[in-house]
């Protein structure tokens, strides 16, 4: 009797994610991760005296799925393609958190930017998966 293992995510033979679903998933769940280590920090250096909880940056939350998109970039192969629909994705993903940073300016950096980070996880990944997939069908 044998053993299927599955992995989360699922991957291709060259190593990148096989659903967007997987890329959804997985970067949201790094943003969830990031945004609770900063919410310790930020609590630890209020509780310090070292300025009021909230006001930590909430961008750093993105930390971890920027590095697991860069991650399935360095997957594809080197060309036009990936370039481009990073780019793009890149692109596109920062001006629609800016965009919803500046719409909930009255609240706490914290909530703020965790929305923008928020924001561009998805946004990245909606345009990213697709985008590489279409443009490498088309070069080749």
């Amino acid at each position: 009797m044998t053993e299927q293992q599955s992995a989360f995510p699922r991957r291709d033979g060259e190593g990148r994610i096989r659903a967007l679903g997987d890329l959804v998933g997985v970067a949201l769940a790094g943003l969830v991760i990031g945004l609770l280590v900063l919410v310790l920090f930020d609590g630890a250096f209020a509780w310090l005296g070292a300025g009021d909880f909230g006001q930590a940056n909430g961008w750093m939350a993105v930390i971890l799925p920027a590095w697991f998109f860069w991650e399935d970039f360095r997957a594809w192969e080197f060309g036009v393609p990936r370039v481009v629909a990073g780019l793009v994705a890149v692109a596109v993903a920062v001006v629609c958190g800016l965009l919803l940073a500046g719409l909930t300016t009255g609240l706490p950096p914290l909530v703020s930017g965790v929305l923008a980070a928020a924001t561009f996880t998805v946004i990245y990944a909606m345009v990213w998966f697709p985008g590489v997939r279409w443009l490498t069908n088309r070069a080749g």
